[in-house]
């Protein structure tokens, strides 16, 4: 816990490096001979396999240097200068090889070779699969650095206030609405959750050609503030509509359906939906928590379906205002591990205070709580990250979390997105465990009724349900966590309709072909996990 200590949550940053001065070099008729010329120093630094120039000293020499001020640094000049692609690849490649958690994992591949920073940078991680046969890192991306803190400071993304999820496999084209934000130009003009869409700008969701990809992609996934585009849906009652929808820039509502439900056997329960771990929730759900105090629920269920993660030390505040200090008795919340060229970090602790997420800093005043030591949370394969982190660090402190809905997506790891010149990258930094040493869950957490691993949680295993609302009480997921609080096991239920892979904000995805379904797991809607320090 952090009561009675300032606390620190700056993102971690790279210095500013001094400028790189590339070695000359000049041949001589003899040892005592003086060359007849000195040969002009190289503007560029140099490939050499195995041997990496410190990523302070590459960092911020761009092919194309930002001019002016920066808005989302208090206005300070940008700290780029002249550089090439050169210069980006190889800070990359010093920065991967100081900080990826399995930098020796890395193929040392001339920069030259890839046509492109992002090219480069898309190979910087191991290639090396897991028990299973996975890709070992699934979760190695970058993003425009004005994307990254337009939406982790406010919110703020462009889009229509939709969420999409597949159903079954992405390459079948069955894409309903998993979720709308509140107040947005879709959830105005009448989408609703479980809207199919039958075609795009009349382009049809099943079209095989290149333009009509191009149409569905750019209509679907990356429409820019005032795109307007038409979107035919099915919706669930069987009824076709056609909409008329102008992008605007959406801001994300992290914390929805909160309510109080009173089961017929009188228990008080408590139902929130948290999409995201961004900043702008801790408002949210602080409000959340204070009603269900006042109701005085007996439970608590947190929908996680859609939730990604986001900030871990948000996460460590849920978690604290869920089991309140009696059940946290001093024990930490999570450790990261991290490769064996970076110093051990102190643990992180259940946060106790409120933060202000504009200066990372705490503002003194204590988080409610609800003092409970037991939790229900429903869960899809979109449930990761920070999400996934909440479920292991309670587990840590034997909370006994009631899992409901499908197996989690397997990131028992973190990051610090990092950025230069003008992109922010994010690559697998640290992996975390829970008070009791846990964190092996690669594979997800796993809702069963009788768990048998450590990965397996109390729980019942049921899809998701794309024909009710969420918080409708008849709602698959929810149904069955009241099923379970009112009988202690899971209902015989007919599976719904299930989503593959996790969802995803159309704000947030670049063009994808959608007959491509491996694209759409690898980002997971993750934002950022930043480290946590005590200031001093």
């Amino acid at each position: 816990m952090l009561k009675n200590n300032k606390i620190s949550l700056a993102i971690i940053t790279v210095l500013l490096g001094s400028s790189l001065v590339g070695c000359g070099g000049g041949s001589t008729m003899d040892t005592t001979t003086t060359p007849l010329f000195t040969p002009p120093v190289s503007d560029e630094p140099t490939w050499t396999a195995g041997e990496f120039e410190p990523s302070d000293d590459l960092k911020n020499f761009c092919e194309t240097p930002r001019t002016g001020n920066d808005p989302f640094n208090n206005n300070t000049p940008y700290p780029d200068q002249a550089g090439s692609d050169l210069y980006e690849k190889l800070w990359l490649r010093s920065w991967s090889d100081e900080t990826y958690l399995w930098y020796d994992e890395i193929a040392d591949n001339d920069p030259e070779d890839f046509a492109t920073v992002a090219d480069y940078f898309a190979q910087l991680k191991t290639e090396q699969l897991t028990d299973s046969g996975a890709k070992k890192d699934n979760f190695h991306f970058s993003e425009p650095t004005e994307d990254y803190f337009q939406e982790a400071q406010s919110g703020v993304t462009s889009g229509y206030g939709i969420n999409w999820a597949f159903i079954g496999d992405p390459a079948d084209r069955v894409l309903r609405i998993a979720y709308l934000e509140d107040d947005s130009p879709a959830s105005s003009i009448g989408f609703q959750r479980g809207d199919t869409v039958l075609s795009v700008d009349s382009i049809s969701i099943n079209t095989i050609t290149e333009t009509g990809i191009d149409t569905l992609n750019e209509g679907l996934f990356s429409p820019e503030n005032g795109d307007s585009h038409t979107i035919a849906v099915r919706s669930n009652d069987g009824t076709e509509k056609t909409f008329n929808i102008t992008a605007g820039n959406i801001e994300q509502t992290p914390v929805q359906n909160v309510k109080t439900i009173t089961t017929e056997n009188g228990s008080s329960v408590g139902y929130m939906q948290f999409n995201s771990h961004i900043s702008i929730a801790q408002e949210g759900l602080i409000n959340a928590v204070n009603k269900f105090k006042t109701d005085g629920i007996d439970e608590l269920v947190i929908d996680f379906r859609y939730n990604g993660g986001g900030l871990l030390a948000l996460s460590a505040q849920l978690a604290y205002m869920v089991a309140g200090n009696a059940n946290v008795n001093n024990r930490f919340y999570y450790q990261t591990q991290q490769n064996d060229k970076q110093p051990v970090d102190s643990p992180f602790p259940f946060i106790d205070e409120e933060i202000d997420y504009s200066t990372f800093l705490s503002t003194g005043e204590s988080l409610p709580d609800l003092n409970l030591s037991k939790i229900y949370v429903l869960s899809t394969s979109g449930t990761c990250s920070a999400s996934e982190a909440f479920i292991n660090g309670l587990k840590g402190i034997d909370a006994e979390v009631i899992l409901i809905g499908d197996t989690t997506c397997g990131k028992p790891y973190g990051f610090t997105p990092t950025h230069n010149c003008a992109t922010t990258y994010y690559t697998i930094q640290f992996s975390g465990v829970n008070s009791k040493g846990f964190g092996e869950y690669a594979a997800g957490f796993t809702p069963t009724p009788t768990p048998q691993f450590d990965a397996d949680v109390q729980g019942c295993k049921i899809e998701d349900d794309f024909d009710h609302q969420l918080g409708d009480s008849n709602e698959a997921l929810l149904a069955t966590a009241l099923f379970h609080i009112e009988n202690d096991s899971c209902p015989v239920r007919t599976a719904a309709a299930k989503a593959e892979p996790a969802t995803f904000s159309s704000s947030r995805e670049s063009l994808i072909p959608l007959n491509m379904p491996e694209q759409f797991t690898q980002r997971n809607m993750d934002l950022t996990w930043p480290t946590l320090s005590e200031e001093r």
